[in-house]
């Protein structure tokens, strides 16, 4: 076929590549996707939106099982796997189709089939050659797994965790990461019995310490077991289960045994390399504006060393289109994007841990206050405990922002808008909240940093 000639080709239709095409078509450049899956890619299909479907599923059986203490008489009688799977395969195909007809009204060109950069300005798909005055690389992460694990069997990686028509009766999870404890969050709902194993000291390791250590907490009053601090050693599995050995010799046994180490960068054989893009450990390597070591040719989501969200994906997605079209749009830094784990209960941060801030500014200079959710009126009547730290400097803005409990994912926006805003608690604390609100708790932190608590002491 003689070539297609676009402003815009975009290698990669997941949460980057599509938000750069939507603003990419919006600012009148002609835009080509290809995409060898579906439009939308790892987290509408296989990551964040089916996974928070069967932590919603999980609420529901928790919450039927507590309905009593709030008045409501029912009987949880377990899961029915076959519903959950309608309802969560329901959701995204509601949602793919949406992005579907969103890409179509945008006059985006998809090219279905599997991409391989062959110049600076090409992408070839089959026969087909797109020629693009900028070129975007998106093509996403998998999930990776340990050197001598092989995925296979009972040994399964969060997509096949989906997919499961069953309920285990015990599961082992390798990685107190995110994915690993939504995961272990969901099992233990729907009555699976869970042990954690995760080789560094704490549950959510990447978050403020004292939320990791409320996290555990709240893990173990749930029944959810793990094992901290000492590195997986090997696996073997028979038609009964797995049994995995730690390397001081601890042994655990269960049906499966659900690898969640972490996501690699999806960037082999695929050309990059060849055409002189900086690879390192996999990774893209770019400047701050994305841009690779190849004229007009950018790197965006999680081939972008740095967090593996879907929400960064959008940003980058969307400062590259702004960067091509001349907008110069702002640089946000990777520690003030926010991270939302979804589990019960749920861990939401934003900016500077307090060890963080106290390494850059000095422990003198940095102040944190946390509020705990007890005094949360509204927290207190849906049943979460958890609580609300902040992160100053000394007579300065608020750095960071670190909350645990229920829902407080919902509350994150607010918090990311004070650290990116470098908002000062004085200045916040006459800005008051609703009434009974979880929200409350963020204001009741900023006016006791501002020297006038109302609610607490």
């Amino acid at each position: 076929m003689p070539e297609q000639n676009f402003d815009v080709v975009i290698l990669g239709a997941g949460s980057g590549g599509y938000a750069a095409a939507l603003r990419a078509s919006q600012l009148g450049l002609s835009v080509a996707l290809v995409e060898k899956g579906k439009v939308g890619g790892t987290c509408l299909h296989v990551g964040c939106i089916p996974t928070k479907a069967l932590l919603h599923s999980a609420e529901v059986a928790d919450v039927t099982r507590d309905s009593a203490k709030y008045g409501v008489t029912s009987t949880f009688e377990g899961i029915d796997i076959a519903a959950v799977t309608t309802y969560r395969e329901g959701i995204v195909a509601s949602k793919y189709k949406g992005l579907q007809g969103l890409i179509k009204a945008r006059g985006i060109t998809v090219v279905e089939g599997e991409g391989r950069l062959t110049a600076a300005n090409t992408v070839t798909v089959g026969d087909d050659t797109i020629v693009g005055k900028n070129v975007v690389l998106a093509t996403g992460s998998y999930s990776r797994t340990l050197p001598g694990l092989e995925i296979g069997g009972r040994v399964i990686t969060s997509e096949q965790a989906l997919e499961l028509d069953f309920v285990p009766k015990k599961v082992l999870v390798l990685g107190g990461g995110v994915i690993g404890v939504e995961f272990a969050s969901v099992w233990k709902s729907w009555g699976t019995d869970v042990q954690i194993i995760e080789a560094l000291p704490h549950l959510v390791p990447n978050e403020d310490e004292s939320i990791s250590k409320q996290f555990e907490r709240a893990f173990r009053k749930r029944g959810i077991s793990f094992s901290l601090g000492i590195r997986f050693a090997s696996v073997t599995q028979n038609d009964d289960g797995v049994v995995v050995t730690l390397e001081d010799g601890q042994t655990f046994a269960a049906e499966l045994l659900l690898v969640a180490v972490g996501r690699g960068p999806a960037t082999a054989n695929l050309g990059y390399e060849e055409v002189g893009v900086t690879i390192d450990r996999g990774f893209v390597i770019t400047n701050d504006r994305l841009l690779t070591s190849v004229p007009h040719v950018y790197a965006v989501g999680d081939i972008v060393p740095g967090l593996q969200l879907a929400h960064r994906g959008f940003q980058h997605g969307i400062f590259v289109a702004e960067e091509i079209a001349g907008l110069n749009p702002i640089v946000i830094d990777d520690l003030n994007i926010p991270k939302v784990t979804y589990s019960d209960p749920e861990v939401a941060s934003v900016g500077f841990s307090e060890a963080k801030a106290q390494e850059k500014y000095g422990a003198e200079k940095v102040t944190t206050y946390d509020y705990n959710l007890a005094g949360n009126g509204k927290s207190h009547i849906i049943g979460t405990s958890g609580s609300i730290k902040v992160v100053r400097v000394n007579d300065g803005p608020i750095v960071g922002m670190h909350m645990i409990g229920a829902r407080v994912g919902e509350l994150i926006g607010e918090a990311q808008l004070v650290v990116n805003w470098e908002a000062y608690p004085e200045d916040l604390a006459p800005l008051l909240h609703a009434h009974p609100t979880q929200d409350e708790a963020l204001g009741e932190a900023f006016l006791a940093l501002a020297g006038k608590p109302l609610h607490a002491m």
